[in-house]
């Protein structure tokens, strides 16, 4: 039942825009919990890399004196990766086109993030 809440979260975040292409809950220590990703990529690495990404921004937010951190942002030239967290012990991972309208996209992802919060 929290699984199929889950997945349906994450379904009806990637199809809010055509400009998100896989997202994913993770828990902090890199374990999948529900994802929507394309076949070309590895769950249990997506899962370790997102935790280990957030981990980072956490301390470096800490250590830099930025307060708590909110998301991470990575941008290539293929697309942007979106990490945040959706409780304490879980965090959400977004994937998204180069020419994703992003303020858009952070909105959509912050209400996905308390709904999943709220379950988990």
């Amino acid at each position: 039942m929290r699984s199929e809440m889950l997945t349906s979260i994450l379904s009806d975040l990637n199809g809010t825009s055509a400009e998100i292409e896989a997202s994913a809950v993770i828990s902090t220590d890199g374990l999948m919990i529900a994802a929507l990703l394309p076949a070309g990529l590895d769950e249990d690495r997506v899962g370790a890399m997102s935790a280990a990404m957030l981990s980072l921004g956490e301390r470096t937010a800490s250590e830099l004196a930025r307060g708590e951190l909110e998301q991470v942002l990575v941008k290539g030239d293929e697309g942007y990766i979106l990490m945040t967290h959706a409780n304490d012990e879980s965090v959400l991972t977004v994937v998204a086109k180069p020419n994703a309208r992003l303020g858009l996209i952070f909105l959509d992802v912050k209400r996905a993030a308390e709904a999943i919060g709220k379950i988990l």
